[in-house]
């Protein structure tokens, strides 16, 4: 008997419109080709046809990256707009700064060693002071 593995979390799944593609792609990928295209074919003589592709091609590329890039289920564009709020907007503050251990038993190590030096006589290793 043949069965079909159906997955437990829906929220995965999406709605394809055409080619195996979702509405979304296929308004970035429309938008892609209405910025790309034109471009190109405006820009070609001008410019030369390699100097236009890459041209091409560094205007299509935002538009790819927005159709394609997920992450935790959020879309590129809502990703980088939190990206941006927690880092520029909204820099997290820390309420509390721990104090490292190490970098205090160092300080009163060195004024230790100074005040030893400076009770310490010159060319007498007892560590006395002299009478």
């Amino acid at each position: 008997m043949a069965f079909v593995n159906v997955p437990k979390d829906l929220n995965r799944i999406k709605n394809k419109a055409v080619f195996n593609l979702t509405v979304r792609q296929l308004v970035c990928f429309g938008a892609a080709a209405a910025i790309g295209i034109p471009t190109y074919l405006f820009t070609r003589i001008p410019i030369g046809g390699t100097a236009a592709a890459m041209l091409m091609i560094a205007l299509m590329l935002p538009m790819f990256f927005m159709a394609m890039y997920e992450k935790d289920g959020q879309p590129a564009e809502k990703f980088l707009r939190n990206i941006i709020r927690t880092k520029l907007y909204f820099p997290g503050k820390r309420p509390y700064k721990t104090e490292n251990l190490y970098e205090t038993l160092e300080k009163e190590g060195k004024s230790l060693a100074e005040q030893y030096k400076a009770e310490t006589p010159t060319g007498s290793g007892t560590g006395r002071k002299p009478n």
